[in-house]
């Protein structure tokens, strides 16, 4: 693993120091977005996404798609949901998902344009 280079000396830059202090989110804010991070950590939720970039989806035809159970999917679905990152409305019988709104598909998008540079 490569180390990170450190200063020299100890110098510290005061407008620098000031403007972090003014610009940086309230602590619970970073904890609130280091979480939702979190969320996108897992590759079994990132193919949910996917599969819901492209329609509204119930968890059975998410569970074929992805060859899961629908118990897995359903638990990584309950996951997403309290995140806000999807949806769901019931029709009948079935459980339908959705993206919760633009802004996952722009997260995830960002995402692959990162890694694919």
């Amino acid at each position: 693993m490569e180390k990170a280079e450190c200063c020299e000396s100890q110098e510290l830059h005061e407008e620098l120091l000031k403007l972090v202090s003014d610009t940086l989110p309230e602590e619970e804010h970073l904890l609130d977005l280091a979480e939702l991070f979190k969320v996108f950590g897992d590759s079994t939720r990132i193919r949910i996404l996917f599969v819901l970039f492209e329609a509204e989806v119930c968890v059975c035809d998410l569970a074929a798609a992805l060859n899961m159970t629908q118990s897995a999917i359903s638990h990584q679905l309950g996951i997403l949901k309290r995140n806000k990152l999807v949806k769901s409305r019931r029709e009948g019988k079935s459980v339908f998902y959705s993206l919760a709104d633009e802004h996952v598909r722009t997260i995830i998008g960002q995402g692959m344009e990162h890694i694919l540079e």
